[in-house]
């Protein structure tokens, strides 16, 4: 199964990014006001979720809810730690101040995540369910209510959204 498992961590891959690239391109199209192709975006992103969802059931990569959260730490806390400063430094070098911006305030989300992903894993049974706002200029996220300013990039409230 080793070709078969290569395979599938290829396809799951390509999904996952196709999802992702057909979602921002459905946001141009409703920037565009192209209300038309940006439903098909949306249909098109929603079915590539499908199939990186069933090519990850396959992987065996989904298990129990302990594990999951673990497994979810781990990689927040190399995203923060190791992946992100190598790539601010990277483009600070460049003077690339954009992208730098953009890797900064993902580390500092970054961190948030590996601290709900704690905090849910000291008592899964238990964990209370909230209403999570997301900053949509940083992804900062927060339980309960919008902050007036988003700690991470400064955007002001009206700036999140509630997660459905």
């Amino acid at each position: 199964m080793a070709k078969t498992e290569d395979n599938l961590k290829e396809a799951f891959a390509g999904e996952s990014q196709a999802y992702q690239k057909y979602l921002a391109y459905a946001q141009r199209a409703a920037d565009e006001s192209m209300d038309g192709i940006y439903k098909l975006f949306h249909a098109v992103a929603a079915s590539e979720k499908i199939h990186a969802q069933r090519h990850a059931s396959y992987l065996k990569s989904v298990k129990n809810t302990a594990e999951n959260l673990k497994e979810a730490m781990a990689g927040e806390m190399h995203e923060f730690k190791t992946m992100y400063p190598s790539m601010i430094a990277d483009a600070k070098a460049e003077k690339k101040a954009g992208p730098e911006i953009s890797f900064s305030h993902a580390r500092e989300v970054e961190k948030i995540h590996h601290g709900l992903f704690k905090k849910a894993l000291e008592n899964p049974d238990k964990f209370p369910v909230h209403d999570y706002f997301i900053c949509n200029a940083c992804g900062y996220i927060v339980a309960g209510e919008p902050p007036e300013k988003c700690p991470v990039c400064g955007a002001v409230k009206k700036s999140f959204h509630k997660v459905d």
